[in-house]
């Protein structure tokens, strides 16, 4: 209604800037100017009498002023014409009436007079469908920095951070979780997981303890028993990680999503799995085509930013780990030796850092 209001407002307000000059008298411009020649006349003629000026200068002022005054005389005539009473009184009937039927009959086929009030609470609850991920993410931050311990906004933030690359952001999601919303397998797996993940893929001896921590609250926690497996195959454990992988594919059903992951995640540790039901072709050709070959080619890019950020930053015992054991994984030993070298030498004047380093290798099978 205020809207409708203001749009009345300015209908009338321009309404009356037309019929306001309509409404007033016509200005006797040309009256004035005939009534001022008359008296330049007769001026002129006080000076010929006076003997001011000559008779040859008069005559040709007379000639000159009447000249002006017929002109006068004649835009005064038209002007009293133009403005007649009938001709106002239709610019009048135009403005009043014409004008809102104009504005009305523009609006209906272009406006969308049907449209409900939609006030801005409810446009910024329902946002635009169209609207970037990154926006909708920075909402959502805002709005947890103002309410630190809604669980259920965490719970939406954390994943899509996640699928985003924005691991380390999602590690303290994930953490937030777990501290406003309560402890679960699920929820300590997932952590584990967006660890994992900043850690290019290397499973840390942290990562680790959260996947050992959802194992604890249930011992069929698939995502919690898959990484654990890549955890030992990562130390150079294969039989373990065989073990492992085996044990969650005996216990699980023949239809389960998982099964081709685990499958040739067994396969490349050189691992039998048990005699189960056939599984669909589609199912088998997907595990088949990821080969040993494929996983190499995905961690070695890791591995090669990780081998990057160490030249530059020497002093990362952890980051060293990593190094060593994705080497291990591609089955590089050279490599894994020479990163090893490499990180005694940079953190070799630092005794806790050597000692930490060591205590981490103890299981690699490295010399030394």
């Amino acid at each position: 209604m205020a809207l409708w209001f203001v749009f009345a407002l300015m209908t009338a307000a321009a309404t009356f800037a037309v019929l306001l000059p309509l409404g007033r008298k016509a200005a006797a411009t040309g009256g004035t100017e005939v009534a001022v020649y008359k008296d330049q006349l007769a001026e002129v003629g006080r000076d010929a009498a006076a003997g001011l000026i000559g008779p040859v200068e008069a005559e040709a002022a007379r000639v000159e002023i009447g000249r002006r005054l017929l002109a006068a005389a004649d835009a005064d005539g038209k002007s009293v014409t133009g403005n007649a009473p009938g001709m106002r009184k239709a610019v009048s009937l135009v403005a009043l009436i014409g004008l809102p039927l104009i504005a009305v009959g523009v609006y209906l086929p272009l406006g969308s007079p049907a449209m409900p009030d939609m006030p801005l609470a409810s446009r910024q609850q329902n946002p635009n469908p169209n609207q970037s991920v990154v926006s909708l993410i920075a909402q959502v931050e805002a709005h947890l920095e103002k309410n630190p311990t809604d669980a259920r906004g965490w719970t939406v933030l954390a994943p899509v951070l996640a699928r985003i690359g924005r691991y380390d952001d999602a590690v303290r999601a994930y953490r937030n979780i777990i501290t406003f919303g309560g402890d679960s397998a699920a929820n300590r797996a997932d952590l584990g997981e967006a660890m994992t993940m900043a850690a290019n893929g290397v499973i840390t001896a942290e990562a680790k303890a959260e996947f050992d921590r959802a194992v604890a609250q249930d011992a069929d926690e698939v995502k919690a028993g898959y990484f654990l497996g890549l955890a030992a195959e990562q130390d150079g454990r294969r039989a373990d990680a065989a073990t492992i992988w085996r044990a969650m594919l005996e216990k699980a059903p023949a239809d389960a999503p998982w099964r081709p992951v685990v499958s040739a995640a067994l396969a490349r540790v050189g691992g039998k799995g048990p005699d189960l039901p056939a599984l669909p072709q589609e199912t088998v050709a997907a595990a088949q085509d990821m080969t040993t070959d494929d996983r190499n080619a995905m961690i070695q890019g890791m591995v090669d930013r990780l081998a990057t950020r160490l030249k530059q930053d020497g002093s990362d015992v952890e980051g060293w780990l990593r190094l060593v054991r994705a080497y291990l994984v591609l089955g590089d030993r050279d490599k894994a030796k020479g990163a090893l070298a490499d990180a005694r030498q940079a953190v070799g004047s630092d005794a806790e850092r050597l000692r930490k380093l060591n205590d981490g290798l103890k299981d690699a099978g490295l010399d030394g």
